[in-house]
């Protein structure tokens, strides 16, 4: 089933844009969205997981069925994607929405003790793991990175939350500062099973969100296109399958 969301919130006018986002703005037209909950689609976003990671020299150990999981996959809050080009799975990103109810996160088996106190006090965040790009693409595509994490940015906007979190090598950090203006919370630590200490950034929504969409229009979405990605179906009625990206027709041009 391939549904694709309505083109509302078009605008009369548009800021000027970069030919960078420009040019990722022309790839989203080649670009679906896949949440993944069962058959072939998961396997597939567990093999490139764990293709992507030992490409870098990530794991501590390899795995006989060359999968990677584990059992925050299964929790009330995760939402797994694949990112795929022109059909083919390029990509994959799990998003977990953390609430006072649903503290579950691969942040918090690190960094709960920082987290914790402020989910009791009613801050909501998103964590966006196991990024994972096609180790073929991933040095000449520099597009994927974006189009995949603009999945957490959607998410953030549709659960209104404080902050993205997130837990970062140490070369990624001057990304995170510079698309999302995210912040170093403290001392990186060690997070197995990755073979280095992981640093925790945030990125404040209330500070940081406007800014993003404006430099990077890609980031934008219609309200359709968030419900299709993250509202949960019915038990027994079967959900979306595949998700067109909308960023073109929420009033920017491209």
């Amino acid at each position: 089933m391939r549904i694709e969301s309505s083109r509302e919130g078009m605008a009369s006018s548009a800021p000027p844009i970069s030919a960078f986002a420009r040019n990722v703005l022309s790839l989203l037209e080649n670009v679906e969205y896949r949440r993944c909950e069962s058959g072939e689609d998961l396997e597939a976003i567990y093999r490139l997981r764990y293709n992507s990671f030992r490409s870098h020299g990530l794991l501590l150990s390899e795995d006989p069925a060359e999968k990677m999981a584990d059992e925050l996959d299964e929790a009330p809050n995760c939402y797994r994607f694949g990112v795929f080009l022109e059909g083919t799975l390029v990509a994959t990103v799990r998003i977990h929405h953390l609430a006072a109810a649903t503290p579950f996160a691969p942040i918090m088996t690190v960094f709960g003790d920082q987290l914790r106190p402020r989910l009791e006090q009613g801050d909501s965040f998103i964590d966006p793991s196991r990024l994972a790009i096609d180790p073929e693409l991933a040095a000449t595509n520099r597009a994927l990175p974006y189009l995949t994490l603009r999945l957490a940015v959607i998410a953030n906007t549709y659960f209104d939350t404080t902050s993205c979190v997130s837990m970062i090598r140490a070369e990624h950090t001057a990304f995170y500062k510079r698309v999302f203006r995210s912040v170093p919370v403290c001392e990186p630590r060690l997070y197995p099973p990755f073979t280095m200490p992981i640093h925790f950034y945030e990125s404040r929504c209330d500070l940081n969100m406007e800014w993003i969409l404006q430099r990077f229009p890609f980031f934008r979405s219609t309200a359709m296109e968030r419900r299709l990605l993250f509202s949960r179906t019915a038990i027994g009625e079967p959900g979306p399958l595949t998700i067109l990206p909308t960023a073109r027709y929420t009033g920017i041009a491209a």
